[in-house]
């Protein structure tokens, strides 16, 4: 037990340490991308210092994998030069054993990241989006689903945009029976159009059998309101913005996806994505215990034996192997070429039988 305890002890220290070099590399890089990007917008350092904290964790949400995989194989490779795996082997102790405990802690690791990490990082990058659309245009634009329908907002230095639909043909560049509602700056509304309708084109919005009313203090809107067969309104919005928002699963956290689901189908969308992304991410865990596993295969042997750097670098290209092959299940997946269970746990449990048998292989020749 106080092994097993060392081990994983060593294993969540150097799992924090190399997540904080890399944390601290990619805030830099960030930094940089960032005050290049708002260089002509009058935003100070430290907003964007602000928008590189609320950006950086989604990167190493996303390589907390390889993040993974550098821990085992930093940790048995140190185990191995200082003979504390030789002495344990020695002892009695079998090779899977002594993974009991890395293996454990990888495991805590991706549920804490699927359950708690990922729910916070969903938060951040929503308000990083928010942020970051506001310092380059000027004001916001976001999407909402709802049971009420389809909710978007664009913004201008001239104001703000809502715009309401029912709902949407499956690619979004069709709203159905929308109603947008102008804002002045700083201000209340000034406008609202009603129609059948609405096309986003390039850089406008087409929309037919459109009724617009003036909403200015003391006017009657009715009196003055105006109908139009085909109308054009601008737009700070594209089609791959919206799509880009619907496909992704990156600002939904993890509790409240099925809700999302259920919401994106309602309002004519399709939530295959959504539902590869929701398996997807109840596998991972899984998909780090096989990381774990893989790259102890090739590190679990004494340093005297030689051939360590060729055994990294074959764990390492494993791994991206994995991680690439899950990806490309994933897609296909989404594309619906794949089952959805097939497409996100089937690489994770390939995974973690093939390192079973690698270190079968190992332990008895």
């Amino acid at each position: 037990m106080i092994l097993h305890l060392y081990f994983a002890r060593k294993f969540l220290m150097t799992f924090l340490s190399i997540s904080a070099l890399l944390f601290f590399l990619i805030a830099m890089v960030d930094l940089i991308e960032l005050m290049r990007d708002l260089a002509d917008a009058d935003v100070s350092f430290r907003q964007v210092v602000q928008l590189v904290m609320m950006k950086s964790p989604t990167t190493i949400n996303q390589i907390l994998p390889l993040i993974v995989l550098l821990t085992t194989i930093a940790l048995f490779v140190g185990l191995a030069r200082t003979s504390e795996m030789v002495v344990t082997r020695a002892s009695g102790r079998s090779a899977l054993r002594s993974l009991i405990a890395p293996a454990g802690v990888a495991l805590l690791i991706g549920l804490i990241a699927v359950t708690s990490f990922g729910p916070i990082v969903a938060a951040l990058s929503n308000r990083f989006a928010s942020l970051s659309e506001n310092y380059r245009s000027g004001g916001n634009a976001a999407l909402s689903i709802s049971s009420e329908g389809l909710w978007l907002r664009q913004g201008s230095p001239d104001g703000q945009s809502v715009i309401r639909a029912s709902r949407s043909n499956a690619d979004a560049s069709v709203l159905y029976d929308v109603t947008f509602l102008t804002y002045a700056p700083g201000g209340g509304p000034v406008q609202r159009i009603e129609a059948a309708s609405a096309a986003l084109l390039d850089g406008a919005w087409a929309l037919r059998d459109a009724k617009s009313w003036e909403l200015a203090t003391g006017s009657f809107a009715e009196a003055q309101a105006k109908e139009f067969a085909t109308l054009s309104l601008p737009s700070t919005l594209t089609l791959d913005r919206i799509r880009e928002s619907l496909g992704t699963s990156s600002g939904v956290s993890i509790w409240e996806v099925r809700g999302f689901i259920a919401q994106l189908e309602q309002a004519g969308f399709s939530s295959r994505r959504h539902q590869v992304w929701l398996q997807a991410e109840l596998a991972r865990p899984l998909f780090l215990v096989a990381l774990v596993l893989i790259g102890s295969a090739f590190t679990m042997r004494h340093t005297r034996l030689g051939n360590t750097g060729p055994a990294v670098l074959t764990a390492i290209l494993l791994g991206f192997a994995l991680y690439f092959a899950r990806s490309f299940a994933t897609i296909l997946g989404e594309n619906g070429q794949l089952s959805i269970i097939l497409a996100t746990w089937a690489v994770p449990v390939a995974a973690i039988l093939l390192a079973v048998g690698l270190l079968l292989h190992a332990e008895d020749g």
